[in-house]
């Protein structure tokens, strides 16, 4: 074989390199999820919930998605809705839906056109409004996938717990798109779910979220961030979690499924406004963060670098196609046991195209995340 030249050395190394960082990922970190056991439950009583809703011009929604919340097999609960300054019937809907549910509770506010206040106050008066310790967060457009949502997320609970991250998977449906937002939420969740689990909790996600309302008021709330229209959700978690103070539930009845968007340029908007709050996290959430997506990016590229560089060099052609074998093989292994957690193990089936696309979408809704200002929530 002829004398390989030192760049291609070079290129190789990274590779390499990146093939250590994502085997270390997989088999260290989102291992915590695919070999997950649930501990047993803290409560032995049923705590007393609030599910706290912010919704505005939700009508539709609020009349398909609510009495399933409204509905729940729980002791001691109940459904407040702050009506954030809609003008379509939404409040008209709520009063119907009070009449037949005494454990509804609407908040009904007025927002004055020149003063808009986003969701973060809406649901600080959610909050304000709720009459009980454990609080539980969703959408409007969300469904509890059983009426045991409630019951589940609550029972994770224990005399250290204030935050319980949910899981909040999109409906299927046979289209291109859809498959790319599912994947895209799983590997969110897998990412979320097995940082909490090693005790470094940085976010969690809003239709499936529940803290103590105590936790709430020791920290002002959403003060630190009310200049951010968005991170109710992520940038709450991000600020109060602790190595001791955050649970995850799993039990498939504990998810709340979402529509997804239909159109590829309402789904990029919308990930565009999650992605913008990522540069407030916390050093260490950025880095580690960071690395994971640095060293996919650095290992596809080199990958594909190296498989044109080394046509003429058939022993590299061949370690390179084992680095590739071996990355997918954890990949299946860790990823099938952590996507049947969360009833998502047909994506597997497509691993190789969507790990490929994921991490174009992720630098291409980076890069806009940098530059484009959310304006309304």
């Amino acid at each position: 074989m002829e004398q390989i030249p030192l760049w291609l050395w070079g290129i190789l190394g990274l590779l390499v390199a990146a093939l250590v960082i994502q085997l270390y990922y997989y088999l260290t970190v989102f291992g915590k999820v695919a070999f997950y056991q649930p501990a047993s439950r803290g409560y032995i009583e049923t705590p007393e919930v609030s599910v706290i809703i912010a919704a505005r011009n939700e009508a539709k929604n609020l009349s398909k998605n609510l009495p399933a919340i409204l509905q729940q097999d729980y002791p001691d609960y109940e459904v407040v809705v702050v009506n954030d300054g809609s003008w379509d019937n939404s409040l008209e809907v709520l009063e119907t839906l009070e009449k037949e549910y005494p454990h509804l509770k609407i908040v009904d506010y007025k927002e004055q056109e020149k003063y808009p206040k986003g969701k973060k106050f809406a649901l600080m008066l959610g909050i304000k409004a709720a009459k009980n310790e454990v609080l539980l967060f969703t959408d409007a457009d969300c469904t509890p996938t059983s009426n045991n949502w409630i019951r589940q997320m609550a029972g994770s609970y224990n005399s250290q717990t204030q935050i319980v991250l949910g899981y909040s998977p999109y409906t299927r449906s046979n289209t291109f798109l859809n498959l790319i937002i599912r994947y895209e939420t799983f590997m969110t969740a897998l990412l979320y779910f097995s940082w909490a689990l090693k005790g470094k909790a940085y976010m969690g996600v809003g239709r499936n979220l529940s803290y103590s309302k105590s936790l709430f008021f020791k920290v002002k709330g959403f003060a630190s961030h009310q200049h951010i229209l968005s991170g109710d959700d992520d940038l709450f978690v991000n600020e109060t979690a602790t190595k001791t103070n955050v649970a995850i539930e799993l039990n498939p009845e504990s998810f709340v499924s979402t529509e997804p968007k239909k159109n590829w340029g309402d789904w990029m908007r919308q990930k565009t406004r999650h992605m913008s709050t990522g540069k407030y996290y916390k050093s260490g959430d950025k880095f580690r963060l960071g690395l994971y997506y640095g060293s996919l990016f650095c290992f596809y590229a080199s990958l594909i670098a190296s498989l044109f560089l080394c046509m003429p060099y058939t022993e590299l052609l061949q370690a390179i196609g084992i680095f590739y074998g071996l990355r997918l093989l954890v990949q299946y292994v860790i990823g099938f046991m952590a996507a049947k957690r969360l009833k998502e193990a047909s994506l597997l089936f497509f691993l190789p195209f969507l790990d490929l696309f994921y991490i174009f979408y992720f630098l291409i809704n980076g890069v806009r995340a940098l530059f484009v200002k959310q304006k309304v929530w």
